[in-house]
């Protein structure tokens, strides 16, 4: 993988910077090429547009630059769109809150309060870290205000905190539904387009209700992760495969008597998945899990960040594991360099289950649908605890494979094999339509990929 602070430098690069071609009609095309990638960004972050649609084809030594533009329009679109922004960044301590009203489609009466706020002084040159904070159930205002002593304590300086406040409380409201969702991705969405966030250093943790939360968004959205941490919770594992944390660091500490819930039983069986899976992944699955003897539901919460901050995400894993769960009725569309144009699995009954594994120009893709099982319920609520699962070979269903220069050697022919298959063998041309649509799919700074094959899974 390059050299990150490098990529980093050259996507913050100022306009002129950007646009500087050694000849004037050159320049007078990236000036135009720029404007309709604007204007396609500004009608998709409106929701007119879905696909940016383009002949345009790029030379390989020119997509650094072609990135670096692309990513620029992207910025340009954002901070010209009319929604509510992020409050400017200011230290942790001094409190400051803003607040974003979700759509009413999604829930209605609902605003996300949340702080905002740096810890440190010096700002590494490759960003900073972002680390989101999830609150337990108990009163929302108090359990907010706990969160922000607790965030200024936790030992990641220097380090950006956004530690929002749940909307509403009820019997079974939670920190993974569509409304949250929504929230969740606009933060991504604002924080990266800000220049000051590092990209492959983003984490998030959460205490009792918001350990649940931080096991299940970790799960969902690893592929933004650097690491996760959650604490006294205790998700079955349904709700959260281990298997979509290969390439992240996985914290997780819950006290060995916290036995409300079985989230005792519930974080050990979570150890045994990822042990597991490491086994068979070696060096894939990094994780500290542990049932700390003697404590209940109170631990210490101190241990979390210190340990995550070690760890730094790569965006570009030749190696991916994608069980793609359904999370209060929706999907995620992508994930790390996989672009679903079809599922295989017709509804909840079953998922598809995706595993990649690129050596050398030779990308092997795995699809199959898995279904669970349950093995074990509690009597008391009906939690299912425990589960079997089972895999067949989907047969049908689309995938986009996006590729960079990290992933295969462009200047080659790639092969891609699905489900033993050949489905592709041939050059691959980089295209502007590409690094277009990954932006506006991942809107990641680092996943602006040139290149992409459609295959289709018989």
């Amino acid at each position: 993988m390059r050299n990150f602070k490098l990529l980093f430098q050259t996507f913050c690069l100022t306009a002129t910077v950007l646009l500087y071609i050694p000849t004037a009609a050159k320049a007078q095309d990236n000036d135009k090429e720029k404007a309709q990638v604007i204007k396609f960004f500004t009608e998709y972050l409106a929701g007119k547009e879905n696909t940016f649609k383009s002949k345009v084809k790029i030379e390989l030594e020119d997509i650094e630059l072609q990135q670096a533009i692309v990513w620029n329009a992207w910025v340009e679109a954002n901070n010209q769109l009319d929604e509510e922004k992020l409050i400017p960044l200011t230290p942790l301590k001094e409190g400051k809150s803003g607040a974003w009203h979700l759509p009413a489609d999604l829930e209605p009466n609902a605003v996300l309060n949340y702080y905002w706020g740096s810890k440190g002084e010096a700002i590494p040159q490759e960003g900073l870290p972002m680390y989101i904070y999830t609150h337990g159930s108990g009163p929302r205002d108090q359990e907010w205000a706990t969160g922000l002593i607790l965030c200024q304590r936790f030992d990641d300086a220097p380090s950006i905190y956004f530690i929002p406040q749940i909307p509403n409380m009820g019997d079974y409201y939670r920190w993974w539904q569509k409304s949250k969702q929504y929230a969740w991705e606009k933060l991504l969405r604002q924080a990266l387009v800000l220049g000051n966030i590092n990209p492959n250093r983003i984490y998030i943790l959460g205490i009792s209700e918001g350990g649940y939360g931080s096991q299940r968004l970790a799960s969902f959205y690893a592929d933004y992760l650097a690491g996760a941490g959650p604490m006294a919770g205790g998700e079955p594992l349904k709700n959260a495969p281990a298997e979509n944390c290969r390439n992240i660091a996985f914290s997780f500490l819950t006290g060995a008597l916290d036995r409300g819930f079985y989230r005792n039983e519930l974080t050990q069986y979570t150890k045994d998945a990822f042990d597991s899976l490491e086994k068979e992944f070696p060096g894939n699955y990094i994780h500290r899990i542990e049932l700390l003897p003697g404590m209940g539901h109170g631990i210490n919460y101190s241990l979390t960040t210190p340990w995550l901050k070690q760890y730094t995400r790569n965006p570009y894993p030749k190696s991916v594991n994608w069980e793609n769960f359904e999370m209060d009725g929706r999907y995620r569309d992508g994930f790390y360099n996989l672009y679903v144009l079809e599922r295989s699995n017709d509804d909840t009954r079953s998922r598809t289950y995706y595993q990649m594994n690129i050596e050398g120009n030779h990308i092997d893709l795995k699809v199959d649908l898995v279904t669970y099982k349950t093995v074990k319920t509690d009597p008391q609520w009906g939690i299912e605890l425990k589960f079997e699962k089972s895999y067949e070979p989907a047969t049908k269903g689309k995938v986009l494979i996006y590729l960079n220069q990290e992933l295969v050697d462009l200047n080659k022919e790639v092969t891609v094999t699905v489900n033993g298959k050949k489905a592709f063998q041939g050059k691959v041309k980089p295209e502007l339509k590409h690094l277009v649509n990954s932006c506006a799919a991942f809107f990641d700074p680092t996943r602006i990929f040139p290149a992409a094959i459609e295959v289709e899974i018989k």
